[in-house]
């Protein structure tokens, strides 16, 4: 008797570990962060490059169009927060949704002397690649292992942000 109980006992401590192994492989799968995608953009001097050759930096992506009144409203804060973290490896790349017309994006960027990369993003591909892309501003934060750090649907809470990258921008990567 006493070995068909110590034999039960054994057998639910073999159950709950296998259990609890399997439970942490599929946290381990789940857990894993999104990276970013490898999306080609043009800026607007015409210069290619890609978000992998931006890796080792925080960067923010920004989808916009210059008909978006919250795009249009946000734009000096991105400067600003653009400029308080660029000497430290932050990146800007505000992308021109493909609606968007060349002539209206080159022109918003040039009269407001925007000090980040505009990309023009005349076939869709770069927001697909993010996407889906469902409205602006959406922006996307990205640590300097190329991970997906954090989504943003609409004007984001800079404070916030801006706290966010500081704590990123120290992380070493």
């Amino acid at each position: 008797m006493k070995l068909t109980r110590h034999l039960a006992v054994a057998l639910s401590v073999l159950a709950i570990a296998a259990a609890a192994c399997g439970a942490y492989a599929v946290y381990s799968v789940l857990a894993r962060p999104e990276m970013a995608p490898d999306a080609a953009f043009v800026r607007l001097d015409g210069s290619r490059s890609s978000v992998a050759q931006l890796k080792g930096q925080v960067v923010l992506v920004n989808f916009w169009a210059t008909t978006c009144t919250t795009c249009v409203h946000e734009m000096p804060q991105l400067a600003a927060t653009h400029n308080r973290f660029k000497a430290r490896g932050f990146e800007t790349l505000a992308v021109a949704m493909s609606y968007d017309p060349p002539a209206s994006v080159i022109h918003f960027a040039e009269s407001r002397q925007l000090p980040f990369t505009v990309v023009i993003d005349n076939t869709g591909a770069v927001a697909r690649s993010f996407g889906p892309i469902e409205g602006t501003p959406t922006s996307v934060l990205i640590n300097q292992r190329g991970e997906i750090v954090k989504r943003y649907v609409g004007a984001p809470d800079f404070v916030a942000l801006q706290a966010l990258v500081d704590k990123l921008l120290a992380d070493p990567a």
